[in-house]
C-alpha cells in the first residue's frame, strides 16, 4: 500500500441509520479511507468481506442470520487477514474475549464516541501501513535475491534446504526454460520478459535472468505453461505478422520438467536449440525441444571424400540439365547436415568445398561459355556472412540454375516438369510454394502464377489432390489405419485430413474404405 493509497472500508449493522451516521461521524476520505461496501446482515457481510477484500470491517456484533463473533470467526478461516472494529450496545465482557481471540483491533460501545473512533482509526492505519511498508521490503528483497537463486537452479545446482523457494514463488508443478533474442541481428526488438510483463498484470508466473549472454524466462506451473503453449498456437497458425512484437523475437523453447533439480535440463537443452538457429526455415520464430533431432551423422561426415561425392553428384545432373536430380541431391545434403554434430564453421567449410569444386569443373569444362561466377573468395565470404543453411540452399539453387541456362537447357517446360515430378514423389514431406520455387530457379510469386496457368489450379489444390488421390489408393489396397494414411500423405493434423477428404470424395475416409470392400 502506497502513500496515497486509501484505506478500504466495510460497514456492517443491521440498522440503516447506524450506517448512514458512521458515513457522516467523520471526513473519511481526508483521513485515508474509503467506505467501499455496505451490509445490513451478517451473510452479507461475508459475501462483501469476499468480494471486496476491505481493509477494515466495521462489525455490529449482533447482526441477523450470522452474529459477528460467527461472521469473524467464518472469515479468518477463510483467510481473511483484515482488521475488525467491533461496535456493539453491549459490554459484557464475554464478546470482547472473543472477539480478541480472532484477531479483533478495537471494541467500541455504542452510541460511538467520535474520538473514540478517530484513535482506532488512527491506529488501524498505522499498523496497515506498516505492514505495508514491510511487505513491500520484503518483496522488494525478494526481488533482488530470487535472481541469483534461479542462476543457481540453471546451471544445475542443487536446491539449498536453507532457501524457502516456496516463499519465493519459485515451488511449481511444473517448469520451462525458454531463451529468446532478436530474430534479425540489425534491428533491436521488443524484449519477450516486456511482452509477458504487458500481457499479464501478475508477473508472477514466469522469472527473467540475463545470464550467459542470453535472455533467459523460467515459466512457472501449468497455468504459465498453458498460456505460453496457447500464445504459440495462435502465432504460428496466424504466421508472423509485420510490426508485431513477437515477429522481432526468436524463441528457443526447453522442456517441461516437474523438480527444481530439473530446471538446468530445460535449460541446456534451450542452449542447444539456440545454436541450431543456422538450421531453421524461413520465417520460423521458434524451435522447440521437439524439434532437436537425433544426431545421426559425426564430424567424419563432414570429410574430403563426402565433399567430392556431392561435388560429383551435382555436377553430373547439372550437367544432364536435370533440376529435379540437382533439387533432390540439395535436400539429401541438408538432411544430412541438419544431423551432422558439427559446428556452423565447420558445416560452412563443407558447403564452400562443394560449390567450388563444381564451379572449378564447370569453368573448365565449359570455358567458352558467359558464367558470371563469383570469385573464389567472394564466396567463400559470402557463405560465411549467411544466417541460415535455407540461404546457401538457395544460393546453390539459382547458381546452379544460372550454370544449366548458360550451358544450354532454356526450356520452362522442361522446368516445369520438373517440379510437377518433384512435387509428386515429395507429396509426404512439408511442401511449401517458397520453399520449393528457389530450388528450380524461380521466386515464389511468379512460379505461384505460372502454375495457375499451366495447371488450371493453384499449386496447394495440386498438392491436395496428389495427397487425396494416394490416400485413397492406401485406403482402398492396405489396412493401415487413416491417422497413419493422413501422416503418410503429408497431413500432420488427422481432422485437417478428414476434412478435406470429406470436401473432395463426399465421405469420410472410413465411410469410403467400407463401400470398397
Amino acid at each position: 500500500m502506497t502513500e496515497h493509497m486509501l484505506i478500504r472500508v466495510l460497514l456492517a449493522d443491521d440498522e440503516a441509520i447506524v450506517r448512514e451516521g458512521l458515513k457522516y461521524i467523520i471526513d473519511w476520505e481526508e483521513l485515508g479511507f474509503a467506505i467501499c461496501g455496505e451490509a445490513a446482515n451478517g451473510e452479507e457481510a461475508l459475501q462483501k468481506i469476499e468480494e471486496l477484500k476491505p481493509d477494515l470491517v466495521l462489525l455490529d456484533i449482533r447482526m441477523p442470520r450470522m452474529s459477528g463473533t460467527e461472521l469473524i470467526e467464518t472469515a479468518r478461516e477463510s483467510g481473511y487477514t483484515g482488521e475488525f472494529i467491533i461496535l456493539s450496545g453491549y459490554s459484557e465482557f464475554k464478546y470482547a474475549q472473543t472477539a480478541i481471540r480472532y484477531g479483533v483491533s478495537f471494541y467500541l460501545t455504542k452510541p460511538i464516541d467520535e474520538d473514540e473512533l478517530l484513535k482506532a482509526l488512527h491506529s488501524i492505519q498505522e499498523k496497515i501501513r506498516q505492514q505495508a511498508d514491510r511487505e513491500k521490503s520484503f518483496r522488494q528483497y525478494l526481488s533482488k535475491a530470487k535472481a541469483p537463486v534461479v542462476e543457481e537452479l540453471l546451471k544445475g545446482q542443487e536446491p539449498n534446504p536453507a532457501i524457502h523457494y516456496m516463499q519465493m514463488g519459485l515451488l511449481h508443478a511444473v517448469y520451462q526454460v525458454v531463451i529468446y533474442e532478436w530474430y534479425s541481428p540489425y534491428y533491436p526488438a521488443w524484449s519477450f520478459a516486456d511482452i509477458l510483463r504487458v500481457s499479464n498484470e501478475d508477473c508472477g508466473f514466469f522469472e527473467h535472468v540475463r545470464m550467459d549472454a542470453y535472455d533467459v524466462v523460467l515459466l512457472k506451473g501449468s497455468s504459465a505453461l498453458d498460456r505460453f503453449r496457447s500464445c504459440l498456437r495462435h502465432y504460428e497458425d496466424a504466421g508472423p505478422q509485420k510490426g508485431s512484437p513477437l515477429n522481432g523475437i526468436f524463441l528457443a523453447c526447453g522442456q517441461p520438467v516437474y523438480h527444481l533439480e530439473q530446471i538446468h535440463q530445460s535449460y541446456e537443452v534451450a542452449k542447444q536449440l539456440l545454436k541450431r538457429r543456422f538450421f531453421c526455415e524461413e520465417n520460423q520464430h521458434v524451435l522447440s525441444y521437439d524439434m532437436l533431432p537425433q544426431m545421426v551423422f559425426g564430424k567424419e561426415a563432414l570429410d574430403t571424400e563426402a565433399s567430392s561425392e556431392y561435388s560429383q553428384k551435382l555436377l553430373t545432373w547439372i550437367q544432364a540439365y536435370n533440376r529435379r536430380e540437382v533439387s533432390t541431391t540439395l535436400h539429401e545434403l541438408q538432411r544430412m547436415l541438419c544431423t551432422c554434430d558439427a559446428d556452423i564453421r565447420q558445416i560452412k567449410y563443407f558447403l564452400s568445398g562443394i560449390f567450388l569444386q563444381v564451379k572449378q569443373s564447370i569453368a573448365h569444362r565449359y570455358s567458352q561459355a558467359e558464367i558470371p561466377f563469383a570469385s573464389n573468395a567472394a564466396v567463400i565470404e559470402l557463405l560465411e556472412n549467411k544466417r541460415y543453411l535455407y540461404e546457401i540452399m538457395r544460393y546453390f539453387s539459382e547458381q546452379f540454375e544460372m550454370i544449366i541456362r548458360a550451358i544450354g537447357n532454356h526450356s520452362s517446360d522442361s522446368v516445369f516438369d520438373d517440379i510437377l515430378y518433384y512435387i509428386n514423389q515429395n507429396y509426404g514431406q512439408t511442401l511449401k510454394l517458397e520453399s520449393i520455387a528457389p530450388l528450380f530457379g524461380y521466386n515464389s510469386s511468379y512460379l505461384g502464377k505460372l502454375f495457375s496457368q499451366k495447371m488450371g489450379q493453384s499449386f496447394n489444390s495440386y498438392l491436395d489432390q496428389a495427397r487425396l488421390s494416394e490416400a485413397e489408393k492406401l485406403l482402398k489396397a492396405t489396412s493401415m489405419k487413416v491417422y497413419e494414411i493422413a501422416e503418410k500423405v503429408g497431413y500432420k493434423n488427422v481432422d485437417y485430413f478428414h476434412q478435406k477428404f470429406r470436401r473432395q470424395y463426399g465421405k469420410s475416409p472410413a465411410e469410403y474404405r467400407k463401400e470398397q470392400r
